[in-house]
């Protein structure tokens, strides 16, 4: 008979899928740019063309539900004006905001990304260097 002894090691856990993000669609014509790559940022993915950060999307809970664009206040008007969807967004207020229960969501969205992939001077912002971690040092 087997006796109950423990195991050597346990197995790891399996952790649950983080779950998908429903507004990727929005990024595809920007896959096919040299310039494209993309980060988490937010528990959301970022959007960066040539190194600049131009697009979140935001598949989450209030006020983190739609398309963050990337920009300065200075370039609110402007936006606004061309994109009147647009809002400033109630957390990061540097950057606007597009709802995702928005009715002409997909079109704007479409046309936002559009927008970014022909290099609109009014999207994107240089990311900030990140800070390096401190090292823990050895105690002994």
């Amino acid at each position: 008979m087997p006796q109950d002894r423990p195991l050597p090691f346990a197995p790891p856990r399996r952790q649950a899928a983080a779950p998908r993000n429903s507004l990727l669609w929005i990024f595809e014509p920007l896959e096919r740019d040299a310039g494209y790559s993309s980060k988490r940022m937010f528990g959301c993915l970022a959007a960066y063309l040539d190194d600049l950060l131009c697009l979140v999307a935001a598949d989450r809970g209030d006020p983190w539900n739609g398309l963050l664009v990337c920009t300065s206040r200075d370039r609110h008007a402007a936006l606004m004006a061309d994109e009147p969807a647009l809002r400033p967004h109630a957390v990061l207020g540097k950057w606007l905001y597009l709802p995702q229960d928005h009715p002409e969501f997909e079109t704007v969205a479409a046309r936002l990304a559009r927008r970014a992939l022909e290099r609109d001077p009014r999207l994107g912002v240089a990311p900030r260097p990140r800070a390096p971690r401190a090292r823990r040092s050895a105690v002994g």
